[in-house]
């Protein structure tokens, strides 16, 4: 995932919804789309409804006035910077589809590598939250469309490549997902996000001690990464390995200052 520095707490959230939403798949043994379009009037509603979370009065109105612009705007720099602001305040209202479909007219308009990738990473954040499957598949398709479009001119985006491939793990086609997220680690055996995802897999496959070894690995080369720190005491924790989960959650208690975070280390803890 990208280092956009959102709450650990928030990624925690969004990270488990898919957890348990995706295919269960073997990640390791060795233990017809739906787009949103700009000439789809039904896709910009469909993205408004997607979360209710309300917004304030001000912002509201403030929303009102850059989508006017926006709507009749021709400068391209003014399209970036409106697109911009439209999407931050979507955001803080918690309208993470809202703010992915501002972003891609941007990019339609704009034909950047920047435009497209900040419309893909808009798609792959609301991708997270979206727990409806038809809400799964739209967004992931959408993601996987313009960092697709970046990596064809930057191949090197090991970052973007482990966007997408956890988009595909959600698909038909799950293991197409796998072998991209193993191709990141062949080139890059320390990579943050391709080790996360993958002990994230291994713990939704059942297979917690594959999980732990990938986690263990993770935290050696990111010992600041507290989501793969707790990941890590969870995995040993259902493999069994208590002495360990007990010395991990220990670890995240220290690290960690967020209420929910605290709350479910004490819930293991009391379980050990």
């Amino acid at each position: 995932m990208k280092k956009s520095q959102i709450l650990v707490l928030i990624l925690g959230v969004a990270t488990i919804g898919i957890l348990y939403s995706l295919p269960r798949v073997v990640v390791d043994n060795e233990e017809g789309s739906t787009q949103i379009t700009e000439d789809q009037p039904s896709s910009a509603q469909k993205a408004e409804e997607l979360h209710d979370a309300p917004m304030e009065a001000e912002d509201r109105e403030v929303l009102s006035g850059l989508l006017k612009n926006f709507d009749t705007q021709e400068n391209k720099e003014k399209i970036a910077a409106l697109s911009d602001q439209i999407a931050s305040i979507y955001i803080k209202a918690g309208k993470f589809d809202s703010a992915a479909y501002t972003l891609d007219r941007a990019a339609v308009k704009l034909e950047t590598p920047q435009s497209w990738e900040k419309a893909g990473a808009a798609y792959y954040e609301a991708y997270t939250f979206a727990l409806d499957q038809e809400k799964v598949s739209l967004l992931a398709e959408k993601t996987r469309t313009y960092l697709t479009k970046v990596l064809e001119q930057d191949p090197k985006r090991l970052d973007l490549k482990t966007k997408m491939a956890m988009t595909y793990v959600s698909s038909a086609n799950p293991m197409q997902g796998i072998t991209m997220l193993r191709e990141v680690l062949e080139e890059d055996p320390t990579n943050e996000d391709g080790l996360f995802n993958m002990g994230v897999l291994s713990m939704q496959s059942g297979q917690y001690k594959r999980a732990a070894e990938r986690f263990e690995e993770l935290v050696k080369h990111h010992p600041e990464n507290v989501q793969g720190q707790f990941y890590l005491g969870v995995s040993y924790f259902e493999s069994k390995q208590n002495n360990k989960a007990k010395q991990q959650f220990e670890l995240v208690q220290s690290m960690s200052k967020e209420p929910m975070v605290l709350a479910s280390v004490e819930g293991y803890l009391e379980r050990l």
